[in-house]
């Protein structure tokens, strides 16, 4: 029974665009910024899988015999968000960037305000960390829902549990879902659940997204069809908005992602297991700590060796990014990045170098040519060049 394990390392960026600078992103990459930063940056396992191998990647080791095949992957679609990326990932292009704000219009938010019962805070871009300690005490005063959005296309609302509980602020979210339409529509809504602990506001793992649905069928709904099945791990249920998902896991942290990616990978079925580890991105890129991002880093790269080890005779282990977030780079978003893709397995040729491939849907192409399954919109397979016998 063939399997594809898919792991988006959640914007492990590997070096500028040819157009970055077109997105205020010249300069940039997450990869190397990090082990620049970080002294001494223990992934051995990536390193034996080739991550140092791929073109533009100079500060992490080269492997003279690489276990793996590697690449970098430019992103075809407009934008430099997370459902952009994962879209592209499974086949799909994105054409017109989703649309972001500084701020919402007054007469939507006088809308939402109406249809949800109270008023609200905020109203701006700011760090989802920073905002919740601004305004966290008059939300906790009055009841109001704090809502703010980034440089990437979200609509955020944050509420302290115990002030508003975690379904009310699920249902918040619904309203604002239904009403993002039209000119308004934004990629995502996001639940940004907190509470206090030691005297400070922390975020929970209880986030929600609701993402818009995808722009046509995708490589999860081909296998699907087929009668395979889609396991997602993580938050890729929301960005597909359910579309093409079997079985779908909640996770609370990258290390909880890992256990349940095993717990997927020791199941018997044929298909995908789709996973996104989102740390990375949430809790070290926006908050610009690549010590910490390191630290997550060489976390995961210790858990690889269990992964490699749990797959079976036909699996095919894969792990790229959906985009980057560069902690040295101004700002807090993401940035627009080539990202890495490296594969093993039984069946995978060790140290074949895939160069520089046009698009992130060449994963998907390859994923639905492994699976015997219609490919996507988009994307070229590059199965034949690291598939063992072809």
């Amino acid at each position: 029974m063939k399997r594809v394990v898919l792991i988006v390392m959640d914007s492990l960026g590997i070096g500028a665009l040819q157009d970055a600078e077109q997105y205020g992103d010249a300069g940039v990459h997450t990869l190397d910024h990090i082990a620049g930063s970080v002294q001494d940056l223990k992934i051995p396992n990536l390193i034996k899988l080739g991550l140092g191998n791929i073109d533009g990647v100079t500060r992490v080791a080269r492997e003279s015999s690489p276990r793996g095949a590697y690449g970098r992957l430019a992103e075809m679609s407009k934008g430099k968000d997370t459902i952009t990326g994962h879209w592209e990932i499974a086949g799909l292009y994105t054409e017109t960037p989703f649309r972001t704000f500084k701020e919402f219009p007054k007469d939507f938010m006088e809308a939402f305000e109406k249809a949800i019962g109270i008023g609200t805070l905020g109203n701006y871009a700011a760090s989802g960390t920073e905002i919740i300690e601004t305004l966290g005490p008059e939300h906790e005063k009055t009841g109001k829902p704090i809502v703010y959005t980034s440089a990437d296309s979200v609509f955020q609302i944050a509420a302290n549990t115990s002030v508003i509980p975690l379904e009310e602020l699920y249902r918040i979210c619904e309203i604002a879902r239904e009403m993002l339409v039209g000119d308004l529509q934004v990629g995502r809504v996001i639940a940004r659940p907190y509470i206090i602990e030691g005297g400070k506001r922390v975020r929970t793992a209880d986030r929600k997204d609701y993402a818009v649905s995808p722009s046509g069928k995708s490589v999860l709904d081909h296998i699907r069809e087929a009668g395979k099945v889609v396991y997602s791990v993580g938050k890729i249920r929301d960005i597909f908005n359910g579309q093409g998902v079997s079985i779908s896991v909640h996770t609370e942290s990258n290390m909880d992602g890992v256990d349940k990616t095993l717990q997927a990978m020791y199941a018997d079925f044929e298909g995908l297991i789709f996973v996104n580890l989102v740390d990375f991105d949430s809790k070290y890129g926006h908050r610009r700590d690549p010590e910490g991002y390191g630290r997550a880093l060489e976390d995961f790269d210790g858990r690889l060796p269990e992964i490699m080890t749990a797959l079976k005779p036909e699996d095919i282990l894969i792990l790229c990014a959906d985009h980057g977030n560069d902690p040295e780079h101004a700002g807090t978003d993401h940035t627009r990045e080539y990202v890495p893709v490296l594969l093993y397995g039984d069946s995978v040729k060790p140290g074949v170098n895939l160069g520089t491939r046009k698009s992130f849907a060449d994963i998907g192409a390859t994923v639905a040519e492994y699976l015997s399954v219609q490919k996507a919109q988009i994307g070229e397979s590059f199965l034949d060049q690291i598939l063992i016998g072809r």
